[in-house]
């Protein structure tokens, strides 16, 4: 009993360690080697919870030590692939004296993750869906966007603009009241899973057209979608 009590949290910490690694990936420019301890950490995060409750060990600890580990995996690694991209991108000439600060801006949307992730550990709304954009999904769309998209991004000034805006987005709809949709079943049936089953139909030929890059095509969609259906 001892030894198994321990196996949800030492998947967690597996997360976090995938996290750091992600990060240091990132600091040295290895966006797609950072994507890769991105989506480690995310199967960690997954079986963890899986875990705790199949082994019926779930713990307060448990629960705080999950989300430390996701503002490292899933707040501060892809804002660091953020960082790492703002360093090296083309700047229009009248913003290239910021080059050694504007990069810091992307660290907004670590601070975001973090805030979000202490609203859902105390928010009881969000136990068969979501409230805000959930960080895992947050950290896939601009990883995978800055590995499928970097050399154009880099050589585009004017993308400098669009990184920037986008990182304001983000971390608005990190703690944004918007409902999002868990992909979580309770049953297999048609009914009641109508959007889950279409979006996860929708991804497949995204994954095959798009590659590397659909996933941050695919979290747009997932975004809009639940927007559309919260309308």
């Amino acid at each position: 009993m001892t030894f198994k009590k321990h196996i949800p949290n030492t998947i967690t910490c597996c997360n976090l360690i995938s996290g750091c690694i992600a990060i240091a990936f990132a600091f040295s420019g290895n966006a797609e080697m950072a994507l890769v301890w991105i989506v480690t950490g995310a199967v960690f995060d997954f079986f963890d919870g899986m875990s705790a409750r199949l082994l019926n060990v779930s713990s307060p600890i448990g629960k705080e030590l999950d989300s430390l580990a996701d503002v490292i995996t899933f707040g501060v690694a892809p804002s660091t692939i953020l960082f790492s991209e703002l360093s090296i991108m083309d700047y229009p000439t009248l913003l290239e004296p910021l080059r050694p600060a504007l990069p810091f801006a992307a660290y907004i949307m670590a601070a975001f993750s973090a805030l979000r992730l202490a609203k859902f550990n105390l928010d009881e709304r969000q136990a068969l869906g979501f409230i805000g954009l959930p960080t895992p999904a947050n950290a896939l769309f601009w990883s995978s966007l800055i590995v499928g998209g970097g050399q154009w991004i880099e050589n585009y000034p004017l993308m400098l603009f669009v990184l920037l805006a986008g990182i304001l987005v983000s971390s608005w709809l990190l703690v944004a009241e918007i409902p999002m949709f868990a992909l979580k079943f309770k049953e297999w049936s048609w009914k009641g899973n109508q959007v889950k089953y279409i979006f996860l139909a929708t991804c497949v030929p995204l994954l095959l057209i798009f590659g590397i890059t659909a996933l941050s095509i695919i979290i747009a969609w997932y975004v809009l979608l639940s927007y559309i259906i919260k309308k």
